[in-house]
Formats: structure tokens, C-alpha cells, sequence
């Protein structure tokens, strides 16, 4: 028995009898507490770290692998090394706000079964930007730089006004600089209010010019090498809209895209259950969301070119749900909800599944097969 058949069985049913966001907070205690100790750090990585490798070359790092886990599942960096001893390639904490704030009331986390969806209005709770600062700086010099790049969701705090958002973006980046590898401008959180309209010209350039002050600033004064920026979009647009929002990122000095976050649409539900989560507001990610951001990024992929790197998330829950994203322009690809449903052997399965699929395939590398669905 594989251990994501184990979890399928035993653990994912268990989570059914609890709370969503307590199961979610258990298991990274879990995570922390497994991965530090040196013994039951080493057997996460027997049992989950994938032996394959499929380098990718991205932002002055060999990722082992595209796959890294979303924003949204270690907000407060509490479990780094537990994910890096599950064998991710790479990292996302946050979203971190310039501010600490609770999010919004409880319940605010649900998950769809048979649909295997998650509504969520969390709000961006978060310890803030000074509290993670902390964590991080007695993180790195107890146990020194990660081992797999750390990418920082970068949220607004929700008090602060919407013309304001610059500096509250700049604010967090400045303070987290030195630690985080990618930062990400989360601009499209369906949970804090009227944040979408930031993904509109004036709002994102102006959000963009002020963390790339904050980046210029901090290489110039470290003498080392500015730290990439990208934007993440939500999927809830047109066609135009999308493409308009990635040039307009991508002439404004953006080094990519994440596609998608959250929707607020909903799918037909089958079950009563499901049906009752649909109901809940908030956005939703997993497998409904899967079809609709694998055409956004083809979408971003035909209007940018062969090059400008595309993250994948959504609804990724398989190794052929990975190579359609890659398939379809994707550089990099994320999972949040898969995780929930499929657990920590998701990363090797889906690692061992890519490297069988490239075997198969006419392509000798992940970079040759991206965008292969386009042609």
C-alpha cells in the first residue's frame, strides 16, 4: 500500500469529522513536529521525497523539479523544514500583510468531498510582516537558508485604504527582503475587500513601482542580485482582461505571472454536501477549478511569448493534471487543495508521474514540453 493510498483511506476520512481550518492547523503542528527531530525528519524524506529529478533553470536557482507548494497552506512559515523534508522544490509562504490581523470570523474554511473543492474566506490572517521577520531571522540562523527557494505571498492589510496599498505591498517586502527568494504580489484575494481592483492599470503599476524602489534599494545596498517580482491574478475575467493585466504586468517590470488564485464562481454540485459548501462565500479552489486555469495559461502564454516565466495552480492534483499545466506554458506549478485531498505523497507522486510522462513523450526535457498543447 503507497502512502497516498494510506491517507486516501484512513486520513482523508478522518478529516471529515473535523473542523477544517483545526484539521488544517493540526497538521502543520504535525509537520513542525515530525521534521524536528533528525530521525522522523529522515523518514519524511524516505517516505515522501521524490528520487526523480527534472531540473528546471528559473530566477537564478535549479528548481529539482516544477512543483512547489501555493500561499495559503504555511502562512507563517511554522513548517519550512517539514516541506522542504517532503521534497518540494520549492516554498510559498504568506500572504503576509504589512499588518498582523485575524481574518475574517470563523468558520471560514470548507471543503467539498466529492468535488474535491475548498471554499475559503480566510482573509489573509496572518502574524504580519514584523512577526514573520522574526520567525524568519531566528529560522535562518538556527538552521541556515533553506535548502529550496523561499517565494513570500505579499497581501494588503485590510485597514489599509486602497490608495495606500503601495506602500503597505513595499512595506512587507522591505521587511522580508533578505529572506524570501520570489516575491509575489497577491492582488487578487477574493477575500479582503475590493483588493481585485488593484489588478486594474493604475493600482498594479503603481504596486509594482514601489516594490521594485524597495528592490533596488536593498540590492544596491546588500551588492547582491534584486530578487524577482511576480503578480498573481485571479481567474474571475475575460480573455481580454487576463491578457491586458499580464502585458501590463510584464511591461511594468514584472518577472511573471501566477495563474490562478481562488474563484468565486461555482460548478453544478452534485451532492447535498458540496452544494451546501458552494453556497458558503468566499473562493474556491481544487479540481473545479483545474480546466479554467490551464486555459488561462494558455491564454497568458500565447499573448507573452515562449519565455516569460507562468506559474501553475489549480486544481492540480494528479501527474496529468501537472503536465497539462506544463503543456498548456507553464514553468513552474503550485497545489494547495491537493494536498488536502491526496496528502504529503502527493509531491512524489506527481514527480515520479511527470518523469514518465517526459519518458514517453518526444521531448528530453520539461523545458521542451512546455507550452506543447499550443502548436
Amino acid at each position: 500500500m503507497t502512502m497516498g493510498v494510506g491517507y486516501r483511506w484512513f486520513g482523508r476520512p478522518l478529516l471529515r469529522f473535523q473542523d477544517s481550518e483545526k484539521a488544517h492547523g493540526r497538521s502543520l503542528t504535525l509537520l513542525r513536529l515530525f521534521s524536528s527531530n533528525p530521525v522522523t525528519r529522515t523518514v519524511l524524506k524516505l517516505l515522501y521525497k521524490p528520487r526523480r529529478s527534472l531540473p528546471v533553470e528559473l530566477f537564478g536557482h535549479t528548481y529539482a523539479h516544477p512543483f512547489g507548494l501555493a500561499a495559503g497552506m504555511d502562512k507563517n512559515a511554522k513548517a519550512l523544514r517539514g516541506w522542504e523534508a517532503t521534497g518540494l522544490a520549492f516554498v510559498e509562504i504568506g500572504g503576509v500583510t504589512m499588518l498582523e490581523q485575524t481574518g475574517n470570523p470563523k468558520p471560514r474554511m470548507f471543503r467539498a468531498p466529492k468535488a474535491q473543492a475548498l471554499v475559503n474566506r480566510m482573509g489573509f490572517n496572518n502574524n504580519g510582516s514584523e512577526k514573520i521577520q522574526a520567525a524568519l531571522k531566528h529560522h535562518f540562523e538556527r538552521y541556515g537558508r533553506p535548502s529550496v527557494p523561499l517565494w513570500v505571498n505579499l497581501g494588503k492589510s485590510k485597514i489599509t485604504p486602497l490608495d495606500d496599498a503601495p506602500m503597505d505591498y513595499a512595506t512587507t517586502m522591505e521587511r522580508l527582503w533578505a529572506y524570501g527568494d520570489v516575491f509575489v504580489i497577491n492582488v487578487s484575494s477574493p477575500n479582503t475587500p475590493n483588493l481585485r481592483e488593484l489588478q486594474g492599470d493604475e493600482g498594479l503599476k503603481s504596486i509594482l513601482l514601489a516594490c521594485h524602489e524597495v528592490n533596488t534599494t536593498q540590492s544596491t545596498t546588500t551588492l547582491t542580485e534584486k530578487k524577482p517580482i511576480l503578480v498573481k491574478v485571479a481567474p474571475d475575467m475575460t480573455a481580454e482582461q487576463l491578457v491586458h493585466i499580464a502585458q501590463t504586468a510584464k511591461s511594468n517590470g514584472a518577472d511573471g505571472i501566477v495563474v490562478s488564485n481562488t474563484t468565486v464562481e461555482r460548478p453544478d454540485a452534485t451532492h447535498a454536501r458540496d452544494a451546501a459548501i458552494f453556497a458558503e462565500q468566499g473562493g474556491m479552489s481544487g479540481q473545479p477549478l483545474k480546466e479554467r486555469s490551464t486555459v488561462m495559461i494558455k491564454t497568458v502564454r500565447e499573448a507573452t511569448g515562449p519565455d516569460w516565466p507562468i506559474i501553475g495552480v489549480g486544481g492540480i492534483a494528479s501527474a496529468d493534471d501537472a503536465w497539462e499545466k506544463i503543456a498548456a506554458g507553464a514553468t513552474l506549478i503550485q497545489a494547495y487543495s491537493g494536498f488536502v485531498f491526496e496528502g504529503p505523497a502527493l509531491t512524489k507522486t506527481i514527480v515520479n508521474g511527470l518523469h514518465k510522462r517526459l519518458q514517453a513523450s518526444p521531448f528530453t526535457s520539461l523545458d521542451e514540453a512546455k507550452g506543447a498543447s499550443l502548436e
